[in-house]
């Protein structure tokens, strides 16, 4: 089967590219320009015409791309012509023609080239996230992982666990043979060193799944405090209503931003009074919810109302930051206790100070962003198996002196698969649809 697709971005465009792949690709090359294959990459002007009518479509470069030396592994190109929406159509509409082509389905190009082996799980994750990513700090992770480090890890650790199987398995199949004490030692050493390393790996804050998600932003404070003014203040756009008349905001109202190059979710929460209202103490209990899940609480408070207890005193924890607007209404210098509290004065009908909140946000986001050369964990399924492959690691090492072999032989069988299901080294069609079903057509 070959497949094609518009690989560019849809709509109107100085140059679209359409991506074909599969044995018929270079036919169908030859049919739309009646002349032989281009020299393989190197880009080519052509008239590309109807396949069967010999009517010109368009005139563009084609790129040839022979397998295996290609993105899939097969025989490979990419034709670029104008971007108009009837270029793409009639140059679709020819290719469909061919027997055995047909239209890409989303993410296809990148699963064939998983399946034949020209990249590993890791590396098509990357690439969809490098496609979507829309902050700085987001490029350079997806950069990173498709660079290969986190893979080559993760094979490392599940090599060493294949060779501890390996010395298990061959006591299982040799039991009249014994094995040096020195093995027996090699295997605990190991398998300590596996879980270590594992587990710090675990302890990593989701840093990784906060850059590819969003680091989340929860904006709370009683109402009237300026809430909603400071949300479509740092958003330079009216994305909650302001009004005078307290409960206005009843709903989670969320906007994404890029801050310094991290990519945030601010929330802008229900104000937290006592009510009567059934719709608003049900908007009172989302905000209280969004503190609990956000990575930063903004604690919005009027100038005026400093004496604050209870609930909103509780949030201002080690990730809260408390913005006191209406500065421009102070009267007397802050009390002692206040001054001890991460703070800010700002005034956000003046344009006060809201620099210097903007720089509090951004040092809190580059302290939790802190990441190093190590493995970086970007989705939940990657978290989910480490956990399950150290759960098996810990069943394996509390066995005594590995006396039970066939039950210690399951616990690394299990443990190496979840590892080499990230990666992709076991059979994992089950998890190839979630994956690739979100990569945009043409790739």
């Amino acid at each position: 089967m070959t497949i094609y697709a518009l690989s560019s971005g849809p709509g109107i465009s100085g140059v679209a590219v359409i991506r074909l792949s599969g044995e018929k690709t270079s036919k169908i090359i030859k049919l739309l320009t009646s002349k032989e294959l281009p020299k393989p990459r190197v880009a080519t002007l052509r008239k590309i015409n109807k396949i069967n009518t010999s009517e010109l479509i368009d005139e563009g470069l084609i790129l040839w791309f022979p397998g295996p030396e290609s993105y899939t592994g097969e025989d490979m190109a990419e034709i670029q012509v104008h971007g108009s929406k009837a270029v793409i159509e009639a140059l679709h509409s020819s290719i469909s023609n061919v027997e055995n082509c047909r239209l890409a389905e989303p993410g296809e190009f990148t699963k064939l080239a998983f399946q034949n082996g020209k990249i590993n799980l890791l590396k098509a994750e990357s690439i969809a996230d490098l496609i979507s990513s829309e902050t700085e700090v987001q490029r350079q992770q997806a950069i990173k992982i498709m660079n290969g480090n986190s893979a080559e890890q993760f094979n490392f650790l599940r090599e060493k666990l294949l060779k501890i199987l390996s010395h298990i398995e061959a006591k299982i199949d040799f039991p009249d043979e014994d094995l040096p004490n020195s093995i027996f030692d090699e295997i605990k050493k190991s398998s300590n060193h596996v879980i270590k390393k594992i587990e710090k790996i675990l302890n990593d804050q989701k840093v990784g799944e906060r850059i590819r998600e969003g680091f989340k932003i929860a904006i709370l404070g009683p109402t009237n405090a300026g809430k909603s003014s400071l949300l479509n203040h740092l958003s330079n756009r009216d994305v909650a209503i302001v009004s005078e008349v307290a409960g206005t905001t009843r709903d989670v109202i969320e906007t994404h931003l890029s801050i310094d190059g991290y990519p945030v979710i601010i929330s802008d929460t229900a104000g937290i009074r006592d009510s009567k209202d059934e719709i608003e103490k049900k908007g009172i209990k989302l905000s209280l919810n969004r503190a609990e899940e956000a990575d930063l609480k903004l604690v919005v408070v009027d100038v005026k109302s400093l004496d604050f207890t209870g609930v909103l005193k509780g949030l201002l924890d080690e990730n809260a930051i408390l913005v006191i607007n209406k500065s421009d209404l102070l009267e007397k210098e802050i009390d002692s206790e206040i001054k001890n509290i991460n703070h800010v004065l700002i005034s956000i009908k003046d344009n006060k100070n809201i620099d210097e909140l903007i720089l509090k946000i951004k040092n809190n986001l580059k302290n939790k962003f802190i990441t190093s050369d190590d493995i970086l964990i970007t989705r939940e399924r990657h978290r989910q198996h480490l956990e399950q492959c150290l759960e098996h690691l810990n069943n394996f090492n509390q066995k005594k002196e590995i006396e039970d072999f066939d039950k210690a032989a399951e616990d690394l069988r299990l443990a190496t698969r979840h590892l080499g299901m990230i990666v992709g080294k076991v059979d994992v069609e089950e998890i190839l649809g979630s994956i690739f079903n979100d990569f945009c057509i043409g790739k």
